[in-house]
């Protein structure tokens, strides 16, 4: 049975003690949560409507059905939606997120951009200089509507980047964004890099870990959590610590899927990713945010926003709908 995201939400709010093991070594990051937990940001595909993309009885344009999904969201305890976004290559979704930046505002709610990087070998810098700007004239100005929703961090505005070909020059994008007043942090997918100084910090993303993905989808991400948080607190305590948390994958409606799975387990992976954090950080030393990966892709099997499948555990309600509608490389998980 499907259990709505809010009530896993504060299940798992218990005092930070209970499965704390931090490491003796002393924990000191740069950039810590204002409490004593992370935000929590959701991931959210803008392409459903689109005839490239199955069906999932709504439109990501539809500013009624964006409206239900902030508000969804924000009982749940989500505070912001992180949009992919591809610049001019793909407009549906550049009006979808119009449209959310809108709404955002209007609910008070925060918006930021995850930018998805082009697989093209010859021209991605140009591409992502390109592309960064029309999104910094179009929707971080002070004119721009709906502004006031972006998410900022410590006065700057905050951009996810989702990896492709590997085939852009972060360093030149970065001295580009470094005109801007105010610059933006930039925040990259798993563990830095070769353009390490280029961004501001790092996410964690889905991603079963070194023995890859399971037949029977057993392997739910324990071991990567543990390298990505172990690694940035040691070896990069100076870049901002983004968690990550999931609840399954299953990539099989995907038109580029590759079979790739991680089991549920009635509910469990979402409760044992969302907590990680807790066995890897002092009470102190909280990473700012966490990101749920994520909140409506039904392609790859990991959207929350109806609900988490706990095998009837739990209270039994009706799953989160915001619509009504029915819904239709490397080891971690991909576009």
């Amino acid at each position: 049975m499907l259990n709505r995201l809010s009530a896993l939400l504060l299940l798992l709010t218990f005092p930070h003690g209970c499965l704390s093991s931090a490491a003796d070594a002393p924990v000191r990051l740069k950039y810590r949560a204002t409490g004593n937990s992370p935000q929590v940001l959701a991931v959210y595909e803008a392409w459903f409507g689109h005839p490239r993309h199955i069906s999932v009885g709504y439109s990501s344009q539809d500013p009624d059905v964006i409206d239900r999904q902030i508000k969804s969201a924000k009982a749940m305890g989500i505070t912001g939606f992180v949009v992919d976004w591809y610049g001019d290559r793909e407009p549906f979704i550049n009006r979808a997120y119009s449209e959310m930046q809108k709404a955002a505002a209007d609910n008070h709610f925060q918006v930021a951009m995850m930018y998805d990087e082009t697989n093209h070998e010859d021209d991605a810098t140009d591409v992502a200089i390109a592309d960064f700007t029309m999104f910094h004239d179009t929707y971080l100005t002070t004119k721009s509507e709906g502004y006031s929703s972006y998410l900022m961090y410590q006065g700057h505005p905050v951009i996810f980047i989702f990896p492709k070909g590997g085939h852009t020059n972060w360093d030149k994008v970065r001295a580009v964004v470094n005109t801007w007043d105010p610059s933006p942090i930039l925040i990259q997918e798993n563990l830095p890099g070769q353009y390490a100084n280029a961004f501001d910090g790092f996410y964690a993303w889905v991603n079963p870990g070194d023995k890859g993905w399971a037949p029977d989808g057993s392997d739910w991400g324990e071991q990567y959590l543990s390298h990505f948080y172990e690694t940035m607190k040691t070896k990069y305590p100076d870049k901002i610590i983004v968690g990550g948390a999931w609840s399954t994958f299953d990539d099989s409606k995907a038109s580029w899927g590759l079979n790739r799975h991680i089991a549920a387990r009635c509910g469990q992976t979402y409760q044992d990713t969302f907590n990680y954090w807790r066995k890897e950080f002092p009470p102190d030393q909280v990473p700012p945010f966490i990101l749920l990966d994520t909140w409506n892709d039904y392609e790859e099997g990991t959207a929350m926003e109806r609900g988490i499948d706990t095998c009837g555990k739990g209270n039994g309600v009706k799953p989160v709908s915001t619509a009504g509608g029915k819904a239709g490389s490397t080891s971690s998980a991909g576009r």
